[in-house]
């Protein structure tokens, strides 16, 4: 049915809401002020954000969690660029998301106008459909359009400008119907080959990452690996697709993989991949799998055609999205497992090895040992809480020791982006206030976002940050040892007091010196977030020297002038 006259930004509001939309966020700016004003009537929960770049990883944060298209609203030009790693992030992580930027007026375009970029040039890489509306009549066609894009195949961010004269624009159009995603699924041929592999196999491992996940398709893939007795291993920053207390569940396969594992998976006559991209990080640069053609044999599963083969010349190469992968999997007939069925439970004894507490804190004489933080938050918070954090060593604690409780219990970065930690841990509080969220967070790399907290107190978001304070960019430091040795430059960091500036902004804050006053600390933030729905931050103070779980910067620094470097 054609409506009566609107005008675009209220076309725009109006399909937003068809495709379910509840909330979005961004930075108001004059370029799209008819959305901003369609916005005031509308169920859509429009979260101010105070910089674009913390609204546009919120938006990726949700999109995560929900598995639908996170919304972000930017102006023109520096709002635009700002809001960039957010897209970059959604792209590389195969995160739904769509961006609204405001734009110059039709009537200025290709002049150098006041904020005017091409975006179609500006994000033509990071993006899996970039383009402009400019007509208000065909707002209803764009948006289905950016939806069924963000959400189908490899889902991924969508880029929409809205030019100023568009939006205020007035049209009679009909709207659509809401958005179908779209996802392959295997041929009943391809999982009669996979059976066929797998029961000639004597040392499987499978290997879950990737988009379109849900809990149906983690729980049929839990029935496959029970039924064949199937060793599991997560890909980086995919850890919470198989509950980390499950028996077949032998770790993650990304930065800093126990050595046991990347041997398991070298030595593997079979690898299951579902769902992830063989990259960098998941293929430890490329060793765990020879490239182009694995010694293994070689199972792909992904939801973009393109993507199998670009790297890896898989055996059996299946287009499918997660869930239509996992369904046929969970019903496929069990194969006789006899030949491998004991190295679940070796690999499980390995991975709780590589848990227990690191030599560097086992001589009792740092203050602050962070291996019992990370056990005193297990002990504190549910099973299903909300773990992020953005990059950097310090995440280290959170991937190697925490114990994820499943679908959808972590959030995370895998194209490595500061910054991330804290919008994303609000981001989830604002989603699902019910759970608990902490977020890890490292002293470089919330001060890039920290200014979120302010949006954590205006919407009553409850999270709790863990700020690692250990005065420097401890990745890139432990990299200059190895490779300068003694040569610190850039690295060293000049912080506030993270407990004082979480008051300043109305949240509880405290700072942790040693172990002992951690468990307390966090039994007090835990009743903060609970009672008052406002955020709360620990600050950790420790020894910069402890830089990984298995060194510190004085060994990696002797080891480099011992190599002559």
């Amino acid at each position: 049915m054609t409506h009566p006259s609107r005008s675009g930004g209220q076309i725009l509001v109006d399909a937003l809401n068809i495709h379910g939309v509840d909330t979005a966020f961004g930075v108001p700016g004059e370029s799209y002020l008819d959305v901003l004003d369609a916005l005031h009537d509308s169920d859509i929960r429009f979260i101010i954000n105070r910089q674009e770049g913390g609204a546009a990883f919120m938006a990726e944060a949700y999109g995560k969690l929900t598995g639908k298209p996170g919304i972000c609203f930017v102006t023109r030009g520096p709002g635009a660029t700002n809001a960039s790693i957010g897209v970059h992030t959604a792209y590389q992580d195969s995160t739904p998301m769509i961006l609204f930027i405001g734009q110059v007026g039709n009537d200025f375009i290709d002049r150098e106008a006041f904020q005017e970029i091409d975006y179609r040039r500006m994000y033509g890489q990071m993006a899996k459909w970039v383009t402009q509306i400019d007509r208000a009549d065909r707002i209803p066609e764009y948006i289905a359009r950016a939806f069924q894009v963000a959400t189908s195949g490899r889902p991924g961010p969508v880029v929409l400008a809205l030019p100023e004269d568009m939006l205020i624009d007035t049209a009679s159009v009909a709207d659509t119907r809401r958005y179908q995603p779209v996802q392959a699924s295997p041929s009943a041929a391809q999982i009669a080959t996979l059976r066929e592999m797998l029961a000639a196999a004597t040392s499987p491992v499978v290997l879950l990452g990737g988009a379109s996940w849900n809990a149906q398709a983690c729980a049929d893939l839990q029935t496959f690996a029970e039924a064949n007795a199937l060793p599991v291993g997560c890909t980086f920053r995919f850890q919470d697709l198989l509950d980390n207390a499950h028996p077949n569940y032998i770790g993650d396969v990304g930065i800093g993989i126990n050595p046991k594992l990347a041997a398991r998976v070298k030595n593997a006559d079979l690898v299951i991949a579902i769902g992830p991209r063989l990259g960098e990080m998941t293929t430890g640069g490329y060793t765990l799998l020879a490239s182009p053609v694995p010694s293994q044999r070689l199972v792909h599963f992904h939801a973009d055609a393109e993507e199998l083969g670009s790297v890896y010349q898989a055996e059996l190469m299946i287009n499918s999205g997660a869930a239509q992968a996992c369904a046929m999997l969970a019903a496929m007939e069990p194969v006789d497992a006899a030949a491998w069925r004991g190295t679940v439970a070796e690999a499980k004894a390995e991975l709780a090895a590589y848990q227990e507490q690191p030599p560097i804190f086992k001589d009792g004489k740092s203050p602050l040992d962070l291996w019992q933080v990370v056990q005193e938050l297990m002990a504190q918070v549910p099973r299903d809480t909300i773990i992020t954090n953005g990059a950097g060593n310090y995440a280290s604690w959170a991937h190697r020791f925490y114990r994820y409780g499943g679908m959808r219990t972590q959030l995370a970065p895998t194209n490595g982006a500061m910054g991330y930690s804290v919008p994303s841990g609000i981001a989830a509080k604002i989603v699902d206030p019910s759970r608990t969220v902490v977020t890890f967070a490292g002293d470089g790399e919330f001060m890039m976002n920290g200014q979120e907290l302010a949006t954590a107190v205006q919407y009553k978001a409850g999270v709790i940050i863990i700020v690692f304070n250990n005065g420097m960019f401890g990745t890139i430091r432990m990299h200059q040892e190895r490779d300068y040795p003694g040569r610190v430059s850039g690295t060293g960091l000049h912080n506030p007091d993270f407990g004082e500036l979480a008051r300043a902004y109305g949240a509880h804050g405290e700072v942790v010196n040693a172990t002992a006053e951690f468990g307390p600390a966090l039994a007090r933030a835990l009743e903060h977030t609970r009672d008052h729905a406002l955020p709360a931050v620990i600050e950790l103070r420790y020894d910069g020297n402890l830089i990984t779980p298995n060194a510190t910067l004085e060994t990696i620094r002797k080891t480099a002038q011992a190599a002559g470097k």
